[in-house]
């Protein structure tokens, strides 16, 4: 428990039952070659920060996804099974947990269960193994919630470092499962990775100045993945060949002017939408701000995202942030050479 402590920063509550808790599954190299295809590449669920992640079916029946780790860091000596140990031990019902690992010659694989609606980036922005499922609003407001409370949760013990859509996955019933939590420790970033990352539209300033998360990065973070989940948008959009926007700057000039019939995804043709998903947009751009001080913490994004009371919401609206600063300085412009 020692250990655990030391690693994550912060006491774990429930000693007895973690220490009771059985140890993740060892895989055998062979097992998860043979449940993969040999990682063929047809099996491919997709790519992110940490290696690349492959749909498996083991022996028993049971549907797997197979994270295979990219260079292992030899720059220091981690304890590959007392990490992933570690980290199995934080559980939420909305993180995914490690269900075993193999540590064979240079290979490092994490086992999870699979998710048959696979990732938020899937559905949102129809990859190929999705189709074209588009989330309704109360798909969408559910996976905010849920998805903010298992990182609040998880800001308990660990920065998660990597929050985006591709790293919230869905359940059969369309819950939210966060993965890849805390595995900054095992791969450390190289020049490339950071690179990748600082342009993916996810990173608070902050981050990509100095290339250390921390749990205000993770609150920027989940307020572009709530931009993301409302507008149906990625955080950076391609205008042109030479063009890039990030999902903040025409957001917020449509929020100054509370055009947010302008800003909900277009897909959605619901009743009165945009009163729906407001309150996901007005939390995401507090979450957002370009002050790390200024941010709420994941515990009142989550207090916000679930009070439905009117006077809260009328509260949240009357926020100076929501206000155009532009048009702020013209009144002040205007008053001073009328007095």
């Amino acid at each position: 428990m020692q250990l655990f402590t030391s690693c994550c920063g912060k006491g774990f509550e429930g000693k007895k039952k973690v220490e009771t808790e059985p140890a993740r599954k060892i895989f055998s190299l062979k097992e998860l070659h043979s449940a993969t295809n040999s990682f063929n590449y047809d099996n491919k669920l997709g790519e992110g920060r940490f290696g690349s992640v492959y749909w498996g079916q083991l022996s028993d029946g049971s549907q797997v996804a197979v994270k295979r780790l990219k260079a292992w860091n030899s720059r220091e000596e981690i304890d590959f099974a007392v990490e992933v140990e570690i980290l199995s031990r934080i559980r939420h019902k909305n993180l995914l947990s490690v269900r075993g690992y193999c540590d064979e010659g240079q290979e490092r694989l994490l086992v999870y269960d699979y998710m048959p609606n696979l990732s938020l980036v899937s559905n949102l922005h129809g990859q190929q193994y999705s189709g074209e499922c588009s989330l309704d609003s109360t798909a969408r407001i559910k996976i905010a919630i849920r998805t903010a409370q298992a990182l609040a949760y998880l800001h308990n013990h660990v920065v998660h470092g990597d929050v985006r859509a591709s790293n919230v996955l869905l359940d059969s019933e369309f819950e939210p499962r966060v993965m890849d939590f805390g595995y900054g420790k095992l791969m450390p970033d190289d020049d490339e990775a950071t690179k990748a990352r600082s342009n993916n539209g996810y990173l608070s300033p902050e981050c990509v100045a100095s290339g250390k998360e921390s749990e205000a990065g993770d609150v920027y973070s989940f307020g572009i993945l709530l931009l993301e989940l409302v507008t149906g948008k990625r955080p950076i959009e391609r205008l042109n060949a030479t063009t890039k926007r990030g999902i903040t700057e025409w957001v917020l000039p449509l929020v100054y002017e509370r055009k947010f019939g302008e800003i909900v995804d277009q897909k959605l043709e619901e009743e009165k939408v945009e009163e729906k998903l407001k309150k996901l947009v007005l939390v995401g751009v507090m979450c957002v701000q370009t002050e790390a001080e200024k941010r709420p913490t994941m515990s009142q994004v989550v207090e916000m995202l679930m009070n439905e009371s009117k006077e809260k919401m009328s509260e949240l609206e009357a926020n100076p942030l929501f206000k155009n600063p532009c048009r702020e300085e013209s009144s002040d412009v205007i008053s001073e050479e009328q007095q």
